[in-house]
């Protein structure tokens, strides 16, 4: 033992050199992990070997914050503990003196030191690579909701929208479609929610380029969709609510949040398409919301009807008002008969299909259908009316009428 308590390295120099060995072939063992990771780890476990001195508080936060910077850079977890584990177990066979000692008791206490260090020090290690950890996913969840939310709006500086998504992999030259997830209550975490989405659209459609965040209690997916065409239906056969399935399969699934309801918008080209297909589904959830459907999966394609009688409120309630109201006069009221026509209208007239949909006698149907004849003066079997009690149909629905009395 040299002066001042201090083991000489292996080569006899009683310098450090030998511990700048030891850091090199342990990153080495680590597959390229920065030596300037190990920052004083090397001298904390020479100075337990010879001295048995434990490290300071100051000395493992010096640690911790080598864990944070390892998580800043990109490193994995395993390979800087491995890096902290190579380098004591090279730097233990290293110590010269162990081998030629033949009292145990030395070798235990020695052994004993050293196994402190590592094992404070890869804990500390650990908690700041974790704390780095959580610090990066809070950040980058705020810059995906920043982004989604200027995504969303469509009246963001395009150049900087662009550059924004590029690190999230979203190329905005694309194709897309937004879809809605609405939980049929609060979730209290939508983590669980937002992993479980980005897992099954990343595996199913094999495409990076999508964004799942969170928008007004809503969970919000962009995806590309460029083999679905900007009118009615895909290019390739894929139907256009084939996101809209997907994401809700895979949400009922979870423990909470159930029942769910999914609106996709159409797809759209461009970074203002994301916002005009983003506004299509919020306006199919909040009409299927009107309409008290129950249905799981909204395309809102097939609501583009409400959209335009939605549009003109009062015109809307002077149609249903004129064309629909004598039906209350009916025994029963205007309920039964409403039901009829909405069947009847949706099965594609067929009175058969709308009874069996009823569940009454086929009788019963073309009866209702000629009270709606004799009380309004319009026939739904004349194609010159049909159209006029389709729409006054759709606008009743829209309006939640009879159910409730309509606006002044």
């Amino acid at each position: 033992m040299t002066e001042g308590g201090r083991r000489p390295g292996p080569a006899g120099t009683g310098d450090d050199r030998w511990l700048t060995s030891v850091a090199r072939e342990a990153s080495a063992d680590a597959a390229g992990v920065p030596v300037e990771l190990l920052g004083d780890y090397l001298p904390l476990l020479r100075d337990a070997a010879v001295t048995g001195r434990r490290p300071r508080r100051g000395e493992l936060d010096a640690v911790g914050a080598l864990g944070r910077r390892a998580a800043e850079q990109g490193v994995s977890a395993g390979r800087v503990v491995q890096l902290y584990l190579s380098a004591a177990r090279r730097l233990w066979q290293q110590l010269p003196h162990l081998d030629r000692s033949t009292d145990s008791e030395t070798v235990r206490a020695t052994a004993e030191a050293v196994l402190h260090v590592v094992d404070a020090a890869v804990a500390t290690l650990a908690e700041g690579y974790a704390a780095a950890r959580r610090d990066l996913v809070r950040r980058e969840e705020s810059l995906r909701r920043e982004l989604v939310d200027d995504l969303l709006r469509g009246d963001s500086d395009l150049g900087g929208l662009v550059e924004r998504a590029e690190p999230f992999g979203l190329d905005l030259a694309r194709v897309h479609q937004v879809a809605l997830a609405a939980p049929g209550r609060r979730l209290p975490d939508t983590g669980a929610a937002i992993s479980t989405l980005e897992r099954v659209i990343f595996d199913r459609l094999g495409d990076r380029d999508v964004l799942v965040a969170t928008k007004e209690g809503l969970l919000v997916v962009i995806a590309p969709a460029d083999a679905v065409s900007p009118g009615r239906g895909p290019v390739g056969g894929e139907p256009a609510g084939e996101l809209g399935r997907l994401m809700h399969g895979e949400l009922d699934r979870l423990v909470r949040g159930r029942p769910w309801q999914v609106a996709v918008g159409r797809p759209h080209p461009g970074l203002y398409g994301i916002a005009r297909s983003y506004e299509e589904a919020r306006e199919a959830l909040t009409t299927a919301r009107r309409l008290r459907a129950e249905t799981p999966v909204i395309d809102a394609h097939d609501l583009l009807i409400y959209r335009v009688l939605l549009r003109d409120q009062p015109a809307m309630v002077d149609l249903v008002r004129a064309v629909l109201t004598p039906l209350g006069q009916a025994r029963g009221g205007a309920g039964p008969l409403l039901d009829t026509l909405t069947e009847y209208f949706a099965c594609g007239e067929v009175a058969t299909e709308a009874a069996g949909r009823l569940h009454v006698s086929v009788r019963t149907v073309t009866y209702r259908l000629g009270r709606v004849r004799a009380l309004s003066g319009y026939d739904p079997a004349d194609p010159r009316d049909r159209f006029t009690l389709h729409a006054a149909v759709l606008g009743a629905r829209a309006l939640d009428w009879p159910r409730r009395p309509l606006p002044a």
